[in-house]
């Protein structure tokens, strides 16, 4: 009988220690389970703020060179109407300098002597000869 007890209780011994083992097993692949979970859960977080990051990094310089070509195509623009402006103040003094001109040569031209006319090839209206 003691025998049978003995054995009966190893059993059980035994069992327990199986079910503890199980048991500890269990919690063990739960807790691991749950590390990996937060593991993938902070890169996933950290993957997420690198990409806003970028993403924010991108904007700004695009912003930068928005702002850099809006000021360039300004400039530009400025530089093309002054340029116009420059041109057509040259293109008036020009015309102003010409109308002078032509107005100096029409008095001029008013004040002298006409030249006597000449026939086609004869000096002074006669005949010179053969050339």
């Amino acid at each position: 009988m003691n025998i049978q007890l003995e054995k009966m209780k190893q059993n059980q011994e035994c069992e327990r220690r199986k079910r503890t083992a199980e048991e500890k097993h269990k919690e063990w692949v739960q807790k691991k389970r749950e590390e990996e979970r937060r593991e993938m859960k902070r890169k996933l977080s950290k993957e997420m703020a690198e990409k806003a990051t970028r993403e924010l990094e991108k904007m700004q310089l695009q912003e930068k060179a928005d702002i850099k070509y809006k000021e360039w195509l300004k400039k530009k623009r400025a530089e093309e109407a002054e340029k116009k402006k420059k041109e057509k103040a040259e293109l008036q003094e020009k015309r102003t300098r010409s109308e002078k001109i032509f107005k100096e040569w029409l008095q001029n031209a008013r004040n002298k002597p006409q030249p006597a006319l000449n026939g086609y090839g004869f000096p002074h209206g006669k005949s010179t000869g053969l050339y």
